[in-house]
């Protein structure tokens, strides 16, 4: 089973993508996350979770997740983190996950998708970030290979930089970068309350037709790069920025 989260769609086109050729199924964590259920889930193959990399980590909020999640079946555990330019040395943390949660740590691979954090990064327009994307199609596909040999993936050495990185760098970001005041509504808003379904930290709430942020965000950028009217703005920093979702996997 693909167990994957995403925000603006990276993980999810990857996850499909490996459930398409490894004939296996995708299951979306959002919803168990934005009900606050405790997902109980068997898989004869591989398990393989796919997400974003937030602060060269996994995101705390899908870690926490794993924790709290009955895996029956097999015992090996892959994973694939999304990102915009490298992982750091989430792969320590990865393992040390795996012993907690019961599973056998078999690797992970960083795959390079679209930037999609307008809050911090500069964002791709639409051809670079199709020309990313299809550039990711090779070493996913080299990833079903060994998934389907059940070989673990091959082991990254790490830097001194990938340890600050995935260590006080993320402390840092979570600390002081993650945080929910920016966002504001332009008054392109209609108040559809997309962002609000979308968010499954349940971080939005609709008052008087118009999204809030509360406190627990945790920076998926789904409300600004979905927003069908683009009204959204996270302070200066998204401003004059494209807007990036990754469409729906097709094969």
């Amino acid at each position: 089973m693909i167990f994957y989260l995403t925000g603006t769609g990276n993980s999810r086109w990857a996850a499909r993508l490996l459930a398409d050729h490894l004939q296996d199924t995708a299951e979306d964590a959002a919803p168990y996350l934005k009900s606050g259920l405790t997902p109980s889930l068997h898989s004869e193959k591989p398990w393989i979770f796919v997400c974003p990399t937030y602060g060269w980590q996994i995101p705390h909020i899908f870690a926490d997740l794993l924790r709290r999640t009955g895996f029956d079946g097999s015992k090996k555990a892959y994973f694939i983190l999304t990102c915009g330019g490298d992982i750091g040395a989430a792969g320590p943390r990865l393992q040390k996950l795996c012993g907690e949660i019961g599973l056998e740590y078999c690797g992970v691979l960083p795959l390079i998708m679209p930037e999609n954090y307008v809050a911090m990064f500069p964002v791709p327009g639409e051809e670079e970030a199709q020309k990313i994307i299809d550039a990711a199609r090779e070493p996913l596909l080299e990833a079903t290979a060994l998934i389907a040999g059940e070989k673990p993936f091959p082991a990254r050495r790490l830097s001194l930089s990938d340890r600050l990185k995935s260590g006080p760098v993320n402390w840092f970001f979570y600390r002081f970068c993650i945080k929910s005041s920016p966002f504001y509504t332009t008054a392109a808003c209609n108040g559809c309350g997309r962002c609000a379904k979308m968010c499954f930290t349940n971080c939005i709430v609709m008052q008087e037709g118009k999204p809030h942020w509360e406190k627990n965000c945790t920076h998926c950028m789904a409300c600004i790069c979905g927003c069908p009217q683009h009204a959204i703005e996270y302070g200066k920093k998204s401003q004059g920025k494209p807007r990036y979702r990754c469409e729906e996997y097709t094969g």
